[in-house]
């Protein structure tokens, strides 16, 4: 949802002119992976850095466009809430290094956001979910006031016809009706990408899905939603359920929902992956800024495929495809989203460190993962760790397995050999997977959060508590 020049899909006309352009880019993609223009090397990889913006008492403040204004720097966006803003990463070559060198780039970001942050009395927090916020800053007011919100908005309640269900049961339970899309502002992430070769894509994102639920069970942090405990990870079921574009009704007839881990394993290309999306989801919005996409390649030209990316920015899987275009030159990436922002900076990386050294991984024992092991037990462990985190138990390869067990003594050792493969540093290498090694054997983020929100609670009202936690969260 970069795109400045969206409008609501309303006019038949725009809803045949938008299929035209979808069919037109589908065909140009066709085209390039048959001619083998997607670029197949080097490999790259960038990052989505979410941040939560409050005041000195940290609560949210919603001046993100006060503070963009004033930073004015392009690595950096809005995002729907008022009290979050986006950084785009530049994209890095997966050797050596990088992993510190993308460290470093965030935090040089970073620390230009606090400066001039602190010329607006605004701090910055790198969370899941910011525990202070309350019922009042998911209204429309605290909308980012840009068209392309109130776009989507509209589009997804014109879809839905009827306000939003939240129902979300942990230790606590939260049930609420909602009027709008703003629930989805209490999520902030961290977007990992990581270029895919053409010919392995398909191979890699079943890899992907596989080794989800693994990940995020040693990466959760996001225990809190309005002052309830409820998954280990609450972001998976909050966003879920925020943008549902389905009536109540048809979620027994076995329709997806756009945010959605899958339903099945991937086969064919990556052509495949998008048209399945097209033809499960409706058009939503549209632009009147497309292109001729087979009109551009028969020029000797790489189309953007405007109108393809536009629909695949509301389609929003866990793993998502990504086409893109970088220095003239098209190519593939896997956007790991399910990965929450913070607790730290050094955190964000050695989980991405984690992610990318099993997703380079080529060992034969995993080939062909979805001939040896089941989507649904995929899927499962997946949602199991949202919940649980550690505290759960995988299905994997046929057995019974312990989070603490499966990453230690399974995926460590593999995302170590994929690192090697792609020649990262030894350095990095230790640093970045010790880290995840430490956190397996001590606590993540999500059960320091439970732990110290249940220990303020002794002496503290539940309020005050959610404040002296999110003050510890910043210090």
């Amino acid at each position: 949802m970069g795109r400045l020049d969206v409008k609501h899909l309303v006019k038949t006309k725009d809803k045949a002119l938008y299929i035209h352009h979808l069919v037109k880019d589908l065909e140009a993609l066709d085209m390039m992976l048959k001619n083998d223009l997607i670029e197949k090397s080097p490999i790259r990889i960038g990052a989505e850095q979410e941040l939560c913006l409050t005041s000195k008492d940290f609560f949210p403040k919603d001046n993100n466009v006060e503070l963009l204004e004033a930073i004015n720097d392009e690595h950096f966006t809005t995002e729907i809430g008022k009290y979050n803003i986006e950084i785009n990463s530049d994209p890095l070559l997966l050797q050596d290094e990088c992993f510190s060198d993308l460290k470093q780039q965030l935090a040089t970001l970073i620390e230009k956001t606090k400066k001039i942050g602190e010329q607006y009395d605004t701090k910055i927090i790198l969370t899941g979910i910011l525990p202070t916020l309350r019922l009042k800053h998911i209204s429309q007011d605290y909308m980012t006031e840009m068209p392309r919100y109130f776009v989507l908005n509209e589009s997804l309640k014109s879809s839905r016809q009827q306000s939003f269900n939240i129902h979300i049961k942990g230790v606590d339970e939260l049930n609420l009706y909602h009027n709008s899309v703003m629930l989805e502002a209490c999520n902030t992430s961290f977007q990992m990408h990581l270029q895919i070769p053409p010919n392995e894509f398909v191979e890699r994102y079943n890899w992907a899905q596989a080794i989800a639920g693994p990940v995020l069970s040693c990466c959760v942090n996001s225990p809190i939603l309005f002052g309830r405990e409820l998954w280990s990870e609450t972001r998976i079921a909050l966003f879920t359920q925020s943008i549902d574009t389905r009536k109540n009704t048809f979620i027994f007839n076995e329709k997806l929902s756009r945010v959605s881990f899958g339903e099945k394993w991937e086969s064919g290309d990556v052509s495949r992956i998008f048209k399945d999306h097209i033809s499960r989801f409706r058009r939503l919005i549209t632009s009147d800024n497309h292109d001729d996409s087979l009109e551009r390649l028969e020029n000797g030209a790489i189309p953007k495929l405007k109108a393809l990316q536009l629909h695949n920015g509301t389609v929003y899987k866990w793993n998502r495809v990504c086409y893109g275009v970088g220095g003239g030159k098209p190519h593939l990436r896997i956007e790991c989203r399910y990965i929450p922002s913070g607790p730290t900076l050094t955190d964000q990386i050695a989980n991405m460190a984690f992610w990318v050294g099993l997703m380079m991984n080529t060992s034969e024992k995993y080939k062909n993962i979805h001939h040896k092991m089941e989507f649904k037990d995929v899927k499962d462990n997946f949602f199991k760790a949202s919940r649980n985190g550690m505290q759960t138990q995988f299905k994997w390869l046929n057995k019974l397995v312990t989070p603490k067990d499966l990453i230690l003594e399974e995926l460590l050792p593999l995302a170590e050999e994929g690192l090697i493969e792609a020649k990262i540093s030894k350095e990095e290498i230790s640093k970045y997977l010790g880290i995840i090694k430490n956190r397996v054997l001590r606590h993540n983020g999500s059960e320091w959060l439970v732990n110290n929100f249940r220990y303020l609670q002794h002496n503290k009202t539940n309020f005050e508590a959610l404040q002296q936690i999110t003050a510890s969260m910043h210090k």
